[in-house]
């Protein structure tokens, strides 16, 4: 980056997944950064939780891999079931080399990765208790307004503000870019369980007339329910997801530890553009996708690759504007694959026919095909 009169050549508002990474990549690359946080600790909870083959790419090429494979867990294979039968199997280790499985890996323990990471780079980047207020842009700089812990009134000039701050985005909001989409009807519940299936480091899907029903396993003896509802579930209780597995697979979790429940709804926005002058948006600030998949924080590495190669390299102002577009298209494809999940897991009076459809497309040639899809390949090239 060309000399400034600024204080720091980027500020990135928000220190999640997306914000730490990103940060972590323009280290890398000999770029100097601030992170202005709300939280001072990580999320308590798992959250997001499935990290693509993409995305443990991208951290080979920054030695980040290997404390997210001590702690993670490898899912190499997944069944897919209705109510009395297994339908197929989706099995990894057929996609390409070395990360041929998709790792589980809680969001809380996927930010103190990344915060130690970053700390080990430079411990004066991450600025947390500071809270995003506002932002002026100028022709060669920006400034951005924010508290700190104190609750004192602060601000800081950079060539460029990154917002990574949700899909609420304050940085987005106040920066005036338009954010338009849709919520889809379908709802979900979802809830962290000790694990006593048989299924072990294997995922399963049931595909059932009421709806579907997703588990993972986790690190520690867990596992992931995930359970299509019929409406937004207010005030979750895993009370309601034991009596919807019990009901709909004959699974017991009575008396099983429960450490998270909650619930979503689908939905799918996006910022009609992720650079608007000094201002660019990665992660859930410029795009949401439908959880259903776990694409949408892959999603936000890739964004922030993307934005750290835009800041290593000489036209800035070109490399953004490309930027925008590309992530765009990748966006509105994860968000058909998302989409695909969805319709997959609806109610439907006729199973028999949604079943003879998976069980055709978990049958060679198109096996391998269906299982580089679900692990984010092909974003770039394929049509869908």
């Amino acid at each position: 980056m060309k000399n400034s009169t600024t204080d720091i050549p980027v500020v990135i508002v928000g220190g999640g997944p997306v914000g730490l990474f990103l940060a972590i990549c323009l280290l890398k690359k000999g770029i100097h950064c601030k992170i202005l946080e709300k939280r001072d600790e990580p999320v308590p909870d798992s959250r997001s939780l499935g990290i693509h083959p993409v995305s443990l790419e991208l951290f080979d090429k920054i030695d980040l891999t290997q404390p997210f494979l001590d702690q993670g867990l490898k899912i190499q294979k997944g069944f897919a079931l209705s109510s009395d039968k297994v339908l197929g199997e989706i099995n990894f280790e057929g996609c390409p080399k070395p990360h041929n499985y998709i790792l589980a890996c809680p969001q809380f323990t996927t930010e103190a990765i990344l915060r130690k990471e970053l700390n080990r780079l430079d411990d004066s980047v991450l600025v947390t208790k500071a809270e995003f207020k506002d932002l002026k842009q100028k022709e060669d700089q920006v400034e951005i307004y924010f508290t700190d812990e104190q609750g004192n009134n602060r601000s800081i000039t950079a060539d460029f503000v990154i917002g990574c701050d949700g899909k609420n985005s304050p940085v987005r909001q106040r920066s005036y870019i338009h954010y338009s989409g849709k919520r889809y009807d379908d709802t979900y519940i979802m809830g962290d369980f000790g694990d006593n299936t048989d299924f072990g480091s294997d995922a399963a899907v049931y595909l059932l007339p009421d709806g579907l029903i997703e588990c993972f396993p986790l690190p520690n003896g867990r596992r992931r329910w995930v359970v299509k509802t019929d409406s937004y579930v207010e005030k979750p209780d895993s009370t309601i997801i034991v009596e919807l597995v019990r009901k709909r697979i004959n699974h017991d979790l009575k008396d099983i530890q429960n450490v998270m429940i909650s619930s979503f709804g689908g939905q799918h926005f996006i910022a009609e553009t992720f650079a608007k002058g000094r201002v660019i948006l990665a992660g859930d600030a410029a795009h949401v996708v439908s959880p259903i998949g776990g694409q949408g924080m892959n999603l936000g590495w890739l964004d922030a690759w993307r934005v750290a190669e835009v800041f290593a390299g000489d036209d800035i102002e070109l490399n953004l504007k490309e930027y925008s577009e590309s992530q765009k298209k990748i966006t509105r494809k994860v968000a058909r694959r998302a989409e695909l999940n969805m319709a997959l897991g609806r109610k439907t009076a006729i199973p028999s026919i949604r079943n003879l459809l998976i069980k055709s497309f978990l049958k060679k040639p198109l096996k391998n095909k269906i299982a580089q899809l679900f692990t984010m390949r092909g974003l770039e090239s394929w049509w869908i």
